[in-house]
């Protein structure tokens, strides 16, 4: 079921107090990733993006200088409804307009599937990043 969302772009000051929960929830509270681990400092330097739908925060994901996104994450009650596809889209969007040529990312390995559906490759071997098991992922304009 898809839901009506919109996403926000912003700088770390501007959308911390969205994207930060989200990320606590998600990864330090649902897989155990250590809260040091998950906030590290290259938020500052990075593009963010927030999903929201009816003006909740759901879903964010963030884009670094050297092409890689990251930190993608969406709320338990809002899988499946195509927030986290728009955030993605969005991102790639962001990137290929200030010329990256190739977006890279380190996906979990159960949501391969999900970037391998949004045109994305796999290389290298799973490896493993917080106990988590990762695979390498990369996309080409």
């Amino acid at each position: 079921m898809k839901t009506e969302h919109e996403i926000r772009f912003g700088d770390w000051a501007s959308m911390q107090a969205d994207a930060r929960p989200i990320r606590l929830e998600v990864f330090v509270q649902e897989q155990n990733v250590p809260a040091d681990l998950e906030m590290d400092d290259k938020d500052a330097v990075c593009l963010h993006a927030v999903a929201y739908v009816d003006g909740k925060a759901v879903g964010t994901g963030r884009l670094l200088p050297d092409g890689h996104i990251g930190r993608m994450a969406v709320l338990r009650t809002a899988r499946g409804t195509g927030v986290g596809g728009a955030l993605l889209k969005g991102l790639m969007a962001r990137a290929e307009e200030r010329g990256d040529e190739c977006v890279v990312l380190s996906a979990q390995t159960h949501a391969a599937e999900f970037y391998l559906a949004h045109g994305f490759s796999a290389k290298g071997d799973v490896f493993h990043e917080a106990g988590i098991p990762h695979i390498e992922m990369e996309f080409y304009f």
